[in-house]
């Protein structure tokens, strides 16, 4: 009996002294499992602070070339107005207008000097225009001016003669022997007779005149654009090269959905022609640069609007276009800080998805990697197409 007890004591404590040492075998994987578990969650949280990290440094580093960039436009200014300096100043009286407003360069933050001094062109002195600077539209220039402006602005009200700025109550001149325009669609390829408009300030006295001056030397805007039986009707009828088709342009978007836009210094408004002929309806910003582009355009049944690059858009909510086009006007020869704005009024016309069709942009090899491209995916176009190539001749 003594036995039997001694034995089934020391198989007791035998059993009950192994109990833990199996139990914490068998638990031993779940343990480095948990421990695993919570490993990699520390892990993964880390890695979503580095990349939270790695995005902030982008941004900031986009940001900081942006105030390069425009400290870049800043000191471009600044050595232009110590330039200016050195020139012979105005009376005080003449640097004051009358509306208490101190001059331009007074007491003005960076971003409004960019948005109303004037630019320098890039290319120099231009004879069209008569000055080495373009204006911003804003007012800035008037203010300058206020003599000018008092003698402008000295009329009969509801009298003969009106201008596009400042807003007069006047009557424009009525051509004589006006006759009724061709019916549409013909008038999408019609020379309208000449009778239509008023020549008193053109060179030319004749749609004859300005059709024929594409065999004259000479560098004209447009020149060749007011032959409709001429290169204007094969404009983007082929896709090859440079060139691309309207058809193939609109098949990168769903079928119907490209309805209404614009298309800036469109010229005779050829391009809004071809898009009327697709029922989609285009309106054409035009200057009259020597020629009745404006009155052209509307003789062909189109919607114009005599608006410069310089100016906002000014008729346009913002996403509303399906389409912008601009054809040879947006190139280098306009101030770099002054494209940025133009391009940036483009993206907000834009509707989510829009077209922004950028047609023969002029630029020297460097400057397109070194300055526009960069500007381009600042802005936010994302390239659906992108062909680059030489230029051949004035206007190709």
């Amino acid at each position: 009996m003594l036995f039997l007890l001694i034995f089934t004591n020391l198989v007791t404590i035998f059993f009950f002294s192994s109990l833990p040492f199996s139990l914490s075998s068998s638990n031993t994987p779940h343990t480095h499992l948990f421990l695993h578990q919570e490993t990699i969650s520390h892990l993964l949280q880390e890695l979503n602070s580095t990349k939270s990290k790695l995005f902030d440094s982008y941004s900031l580093i986009a940001d900081l070339h942006h105030k390069i960039n425009s400290t870049n436009f800043l000191v471009r200014d600044l050595v232009i107005e110590i330039t200016r300096e050195r020139k012979p100043s105005l009376p005080v009286d003449e640097e004051a207008d009358v509306f208490g407003i101190p001059p331009p360069t007074a007491s003005l933050s960076d971003e409004l000097k960019l948005a109303i001094l004037p630019h320098k062109l890039p290319l120099g002195y231009s004879p069209r225009m008569a000055s080495d600077e373009i204006y911003p539209p804003v007012g800035a220039a008037c203010l300058r001016f206020q003599k000018e402006l008092a003698q402008y602005m000295t009329y009969d009200i509801g009298g003969d003669g009106c201008e596009p700025l400042p807003r007069r109550r006047c009557h424009p001149k009525s051509p004589i022997g006006y006759v009724e325009p061709t019916p549409f669609p013909d008038s999408l390829w019609a020379t309208p007779p000449d009778t239509s408009i008023i020549w008193d300030t053109y060179t030319c006295k004749s749609y004859q005149c300005l059709i024929d001056r594409k065999n004259f030397p000479g560098t004209v805007d447009c020149k060749d654009c007011f032959d409709l039986q001429g290169r204007e009707k094969r404009r983007w009828l082929y896709d090859r090269g440079l060139d691309y088709g309207l058809d193939q342009v609109l098949q990168t978007k769903p079928a119907g959905s490209i309805r209404i836009g614009l298309d800036i210094g469109g010229g005779s408004g050829t391009f809004a022609a071809r898009m009327r002929e697709r029922n989609i309806t285009i309106i054409t910003s035009s200057m009259n640069l020597d020629g009745p582009f404006n009155s052209f355009i509307a003789s062909r049944g189109l919607i114009p609007i005599h608006v410069s690059i310089s100016q906002r858009l000014p008729l346009f909510f913002e996403n509303t276009l399906d389409i912008v086009h601009s054809m040879h006007i947006l190139s280098n020869w306009i101030p770099d800080a002054m494209l940025e704005f133009a391009l940036y009024d483009i993206y907000r016309v834009l509707r989510s998805g829009g077209l922004f069709w950028l047609d023969h942009f002029f630029c020297q090899g460097p400057q397109l990697n070194q300055t526009y491209a960069p500007m381009f995916d600042r802005i936010g176009f994302a390239k659906l197409r992108w062909n680059v190539g030489k230029k051949v001749d004035s206007w190709s």
